[in-house]
């Protein structure tokens, strides 16, 4: 029997306020625990919570991004569940009234081509606290830190849409690409800022009816969320086959045995004895509001791909490649505006400054030392032919050493070409004259040997006199 896979995708992403969403203490990441804490996020009884209006501004980015339908009204319902890092006993989220809801995101299909998943809802709701769990041999306690408690996180909620492995990873990226680019969230799945749920069945091809669905959560990488939904679709397929059947459950990936785990049967709505939140009213979104916030729209990811193909005639590659982040897109726009070859700038980026960004860790290209203004200032150097491309690369190196303009490192290093005429020919005379064999064995028709005598010259220049004019020199010469 052939088998379909279909998935649906929670992503809770963490929102890039300097405050909590329903406080005033501070949503930093990093702090020493319990020291971002106050009365609303401890939960302590007669504390009232006043809802954080960026939060709404920044969800309301979202809604426009991903082609949402903003609902006039909505309002906050109270998830009740008992855990120790949940002060109240109740999670302050949104229901049956979300904010937002019926959008879709274009994702890269299996096969070529794009395909369309829909978005079904988002709403916004508050982060729990987070457990410690001491290393220490016989400990049988766990602390808490409550400093994560009430930080505003926004909750995407996919149709089941996705077919593969490869299609939930590409939804994931490319939500986490928008989220970044509105600067609305950082992105960062390392300490937790975007986290995404699995929800899988499967069901023979062909079948309209859902299978039984488990859900992996807190899956916080690309490569983990294609290794548990892989594995997970195999160890279905296994169960029905051999006759057994299917739980409704949530289940855990454990990354260094690359399985799934169970965790606990699978709550369902009525389980969290949701209830309108009683000291919050409800939120009224004027269309004046969504106005404005669409008026501040950065230019978007497919946008600018799209604009760096049609405007700079870029290749879809380095199209893609340079808008992984709009950091790295704006740099490019920076040198493509002072030096106005946008694929050298391009090679540039890709190869040089990528490289050694990757070196350091990849940090964000605003913290390269080789700025847009020096990066075009070496391009001018080897458009006006005053050094060549590949004594650019030693420029290059330098200028990211020490932060130096490339005029300067240039002038510093004695590396300006050699576009003397005599001197060429002078160096050419001296190569030729030095490899009598080689020069007949070219006359005799090995004429592949011209790279030969053009290497030695460049060796003997130090790299320094112009290529084309060495080529055209030692051709005239040996044919001479």
């Amino acid at each position: 029997m052939h088998w379909e896979m279909v998935v649906g995708i929670e992503v809770h992403a963490h929102l890039l306020t300097e405050t909590k969403i329903f406080c005033g203490c501070s949503a930093a990441f990093g702090a020493g625990p319990n020291t971002q804490v106050c009365p609303v996020c401890m939960g302590l009884p007669g504390a009232l919570p006043v809802l954080n209006r960026k939060v709404v501004d920044y969800t309301l980015r979202v809604a426009l991004a991903t082609h949402c339908t903003v609902a006039s009204t909505s309002r906050f319902a109270r998830k009740n569940y008992f855990y120790p890092d949940l002060p109240k006993g109740y999670q302050i989220s949104q229901y049956e009234l979300p904010i937002l809801k019926a959008g879709y995101l274009e994702i890269e299909a299996d096969g070529g081509g794009t395909k369309r998943v829909g978005i079904t809802r988002i709403h916004m709701e508050e982060d729990a606290g987070k457990l410690l769990h001491p290393e220490t041999p016989g400990s049988d306690y766990s602390l808490v830190d409550l400093n994560r408690a009430c930080v505003p996180l926004i909750e995407i909620v996919s149709e089941p849409d996705i077919r593969s492995a490869k299609e939930a990873s590409q939804y994931v990226r490319r939500l986490r690409e928008i989220l970044v680019y509105l600067g609305v969230c950082d992105g960062n799945m390392n300490e937790g800022s975007l986290r995404a749920d699995a929800n899988i069945s499967v069901r023979p091809v062909g079948q309209e009816r859902l299978g039984t669905r488990a859900e992996i959560k807190n899956l916080n990488s690309f490569k983990f969320l294609e290794q548990a939904l892989t594995y997970e679709r195999e160890r279905q397929i296994d169960l029905l086959e051999t006759g057994g059947q299917v739980v409704q459950e949530t289940r855990l990936f454990d990354a260094e045995r690359g399985i799934t785990l169970s965790m606990r049967s699978k709550e369902e709505a009525h389980d969290y004895r949701y209830f309108p939140e009683p000291d919050l009213l409800p939120l009224v979104i004027d269309p004046s509001w969504v106005e404005t916030v669409r008026s501040a729209l950065p230019e978007l990811p497919d946008e600018r791909r799209r604009r760096f193909r049609e405007q700079h005639g870029l290749p879809a590659y380095d199209a893609d490649v340079l808008c992984q982040s709009r950091e790295l897109a704006d740099y490019f726009d920076e040198v493509v505006r002072l030096h106005d070859d946008p694929k050298a700038a391009s090679n540039w980026i890709m190869g040089y400054v990528l490289r050694e960004l990757n070196k350091e860790g990849a940090p964000p290209v605003t913290r390269a030392p080789a700025t847009p203004k020096h990066l075009a200032a070496m391009l001018d150097l080897i458009r006006a032919g005053t050094i060549s491309s590949n004594i650019a690369k030693e420029v290059f190196d330098v200028m990211w050493a020490t932060g130096k303009m490339p005029g300067a490192v240039v002038e510093e290093k004695g590396l300006a070409q050699i576009t003397d005429s005599s001197a060429i020919e002078a160096a050419v005379d001296e190569v030729v004259a030095a490899n009598p064999k080689e020069v007949d064995e070219y006359r005799a028709g090995k004429t592949k040997l011209l790279g030969f005598f053009v290497g030695q010259v460049m060796r003997k220049t130090q790299g320094k006199a112009n290529p084309a004019a060495v080529n055209e020199r030692v051709k005239k010469k040996l044919e001479g």
